[in-house]
């Protein structure tokens, strides 16, 4: 099984509700890395997409593409290609310096509070120098890039929704506690729709104290998914 999924991808459809869609590109990778389009009328934005044969065709069914999302560093992924072949930017928080334009294949717009004229709002996760990491929130849908997520390696026994090893020391609480969403949309894995707030608040407060087990147990697999991300 690849640590990554390379080339063209197979649209495989994971979150639908009436706002958007989250599809993976590569099923068989060990990242499970996924990306999400969030439709407002008839407008669309994708959030740290993954390149995938019949993308396009679904993006069409819903409207105009209007921009291409980054919300955290290392999650440029295809972000690129998809905002050069629709003629539409590559959307930036305007913090993120470890990013910079010259670092985008695409024409880059930052941007900052309100995602177009969507009910999406940028919400800070982690500023440092090393991980800078937003998500979107519209009061009902939370969308996380990197933080929280399903993949396997994310989760404890018995969790839904877990903290990236990375953060699992210390989880962003601070950020995300105050947070009662009705799903979770991640960057790695499927979304949770339901008790979606009680989720998050279980993975935020249980955190540090499965952290010992978690590195035990898929501590192999985070070097690899780590090296692989960092490394493109």
């Amino acid at each position: 099984m690849p640590v990554k999924g390379t080339g063209l991808g197979s649209f495989v459809e994971i979150d639908v509700f009436d706002g958007g869609i989250g599809w993976r590109a590569h099923p068989e990778e060990t990242m499970e890395r996924a990306g999400h389009a969030l439709f407002d009328g008839g407008d669309v934005w994708l959030v740290d997409p993954v390149d995938a044969e019949g993308l396009d065709d679904r993006l069409d069914e819903r409207g105009r593409l209007r921009g291409v999302v980054v919300l955290y560093n290392y999650h440029r992924r295809d972000a690129s290609a998809i905002a050069a072949r629709h003629g539409v930017p590559v959307l930036l928080p305007a913090g993120m310096t470890a990013l910079s334009d010259a670092d985008v294949a695409a024409p880059v717009r930052r941007f900052e509070g309100r995602l177009g004229d969507t009910g999406y709002f940028l919400r800070p996760v982690t500023r440092n120098r090393v991980w800078q990491e937003w998500a979107l929130f519209d009061g009902e849908t939370l969308v996380v890039a990197e933080s929280v997520g399903t993949a396997t390696y994310f989760l404890a026994p018995g969790e839904r929704l877990g903290v990236s090893l990375a953060r699992r020391p210390v989880p962003p609480g601070e950020t995300l506690a105050d947070v009662e969403p009705t799903r979770v949309l991640c960057g790695h894995g499927e979304g949770v729709a339901t008790d979606a707030a009680g989720e998050l608040r279980r993975a935020l407060e249980e955190a540090r104290r499965t952290a010992p087990r978690m590195y035990l147990r898929h501590g192999p697999t985070f070097v690899r998914t780590l090296l692989s991300a960092t490394l493109r």
